[in-house]
């Protein structure tokens, strides 16, 4: 017979066969098994236990060796859905979301990022390829297939009963000393062009835009050393200096640097000249509008010439703000706010250029790019606040106007104008440029680059080799198997290619093992090759950041051993703890 106890006060439940006791009947608890009912959730325990933690009804939980294996699977799954974009040989992706809008690409943080993931464990490998992204624009892919590759070796460990403590222990050892490695083989470099346009056309190979890689290198190199700036005496390039604008229409090799700024906007007034030689330009931060009133008001007119004092008084005061305009030199405007029908009328006869709502963006880039200052009162209004610009003019794309401010002395801001065939094309060159951008960005700013193509991957695996030894213990099986999975890097690349992989591996090892420490694979001969000598070379952070971004995510990963996923509130529930009715949930023991 089943014994349920039951508070003092309870009523007795209709049903006679279970025994029921009331705490008046003085009986030991520790006598009876308890039975506690909640949320349809029902568990035995005996008193004097700890206390059984129920979940609410819905909760699913994974525990011990299951937990490890699923949140491995679903890293693995995510890992292996960007192998096959890497290099120069890899192969592009289409996604397709729900609203039926297409994206083309083969930028490993672009594809995590459209695609839909549900896994927690798969949505912190998106996380590593975003980090990537924010902190070197290139290299996503890598970091993404190096901890799939981690996590797989570490799987391997798990079978042989090794603790996930001692291998994230050894990981951890193994990424220390790989990026001490790294800055024992990365190569010094000058900040010259031709250097920095090898980084841009490593950057760009694996891209859609490869086919004019040149060009495009071009255009980077020269938009980041425009925008060079001096911090105690380092470099530094701050890539929101460097505009891109993107038009649909022409080719690939009609994009091209602009040395000023592009505005997405037309001349607000017609009879405005539509090109403006050595203008003078005043970027204002105030509507030329009639200010409204602070508060509601309402103006009584009983006379009709009351009414056009008044309009007349509106139209003085728009005059007014014209004259000052021009009365300081300006014969182009750029307004962050609106422009009021008279005073665009004004402005015409004035012969000035005036843009209205231009972004906070944009005005902060023409004050880099003209030296002009933004004035928030046109009463302040100087001739010392204009920029300069040799060239404003006004160009159409299509049915598209926009305002191009070029010619600029010395821009501390530059615009790059994308060019493509479809919109696709234009979108993956964007993608391109920013990933070349940011490479270029950290070679000027750190001057020290790794070898590509796999040799820098090869070289850190055949030193953690050595090293794993020193360690000893069960640490030093995890160091191996960190050094095998920097092996899939190579490769990788080489079955992209179409190469034999087994080969490739020894031959790469071969070489290495001889001291030729910047040997990879040459996907365009399909053999081995010095990667410094063919100029494909990555900056040093981006090497760098993809060790210690791998194997953070894998280290977190087999940390875990215990999955709760709470169920997704009902409609019906309210939040609170409150039942489907509203009442007080049962009391939990």
């Amino acid at each position: 017979m089943e014994t349920y106890f039951l508070l003092e006060g309870s009523k007795k439940p209709p049903s006679t066969p279970p025994q029921y006791l009331y705490r008046s009947d003085n009986i030991p608890v520790s006598n009876f098994r308890l039975k506690i009912l909640k949320g349809g959730v029902k568990k035995n325990m005996y008193a004097g236990q700890q206390p059984i933690i129920i979940l609410k009804e819905g909760t699913k939980r994974e525990k011990g060796r299951g937990a490890q294996v699923n949140n491995i699977m679903a890293a693995r799954a995510i890992a292996d859905a960007v192998k096959t974009t890497l290099g120069p040989k890899g192969m592009d992706k289409m996604l397709v979301d729900s609203m039926g809008d297409v994206v083309v690409t083969n930028d490993g943080a672009t594809i995590l990022k459209e695609i839909d993931v549900e896994h927690p464990a798969a949505k912190m490998m998106v996380e590593v390829a975003k980090t990537q992204d924010e902190e070197c624009g290139d290299g996503t892919t890598t970091a993404v297939v190096l901890t799939g590759e981690l996590l797989k070796e570490a799987a391997e460990l798990l079978d042989q009963n090794i603790h996930p403590t001692v291998i994230c222990s050894g990981y951890k050892l193994a990424a220390d000393k790989a990026v001490d490695i790294l800055k024992k083989i990365a190569v010094e470099i000058k900040d010259d062009e031709k250097t920095l346009k090898n980084i841009a056309i490593t950057s760009m190979a694996s891209k859609g835009a490869s086919a004019a890689k040149e060009l495009l290198a071009d255009i980077v190199v020269k938009a980041a050393r425009s925008v060079v700036e001096k911090v105690d005496g380092k470099k530094y390039v701050d890539l929101d200096n460097i505009q891109i604008q993107k038009k649909q229409g022409g080719s690939i090799y009609d994009t091209q640097v602009i040395e000023g700024i592009i505005l997405d906007k037309e001349r607000v007034h017609e009879g405005m000249p539509r090109v403006v030689k050595n203008a003078k330009i005043a970027l204002l931060n105030v509507a030329l509008e009639v200010k409204k009133t602070e508060v509601d008001a309402r103006i009584q007119i009983t006379d009709p010439k009351q009414l056009q004092a008044f309009l007349d008084e509106e139209e003085q005061m728009l005059r007014k703000m014209v004259d000052r305009i021009k009365s300081s030199g300006a014969n182009v405007v750029i307004c962050q706010k609106g422009i009021d029908d008279i005073a665009q009328h004004f402005l015409a006869k004035a012969g000035i250029y005036a843009v209205r709502r231009a972004k906070k963006s944009d005005m902060e880039k023409l004050a880099k790019a003209t030296g002009a200052r933004i004035v928030a009162n046109i009463d302040d209004l100087t001739s010392k606040d204009l920029g300069y610009a040799g060239l404003v003019e006004e160009k159409k794309f299509g049915e598209d106007k926009m305002t191009f401010v070029t010619n600029c002395k010395n821009p501390k801001a530059v615009s790059i104008l994308i060019r493509g065939g479809t919109e696709h094309i234009v979108d993956e060159l964007e993608r391109a440029l920013h990933d070349a951008l940011s490479v270029v960005k950290g070679a000027i700013e750190d001057g020290k680059v790794t070898a590509g193509g796999g040799a820098a991957a090869t070289a850190i695996a055949m030193a953690l080799r050595d090293y794993a030894p020193s360690v000893g213990g069960r640490e030093q099986m995890a160091i191996e198997a960190f050094a095998s999975a920097l092996e899939a890097i190579p490769r990788t690349l080489a079955e992209n290619a179409g190469l034999d992989p087994i080969d490739i591996m020894i031959k790469i090892r071969k070489a290495h093992k001889q001291g030729k420490k910047f040997f990879g694979v040459n996907v365009t001969k399909g053999d081995i090759d010095d990667m410094i000598k063919n100029n494909v070379i990555e900056p040093l952070r981006v090497s760098t950041q993809e060790v210690q971004s791998a194997s953070e995510a894998a280290i977190m990963i087999l940390r875990i051993d215990d999955v709760v996923a709470s169920k997704g509130m009902e409609k019906s529930e309210k939040p609170g703890g409150l039942g489907p009715q509203g009442g007080p949930g049962e009391m939990e023991y």
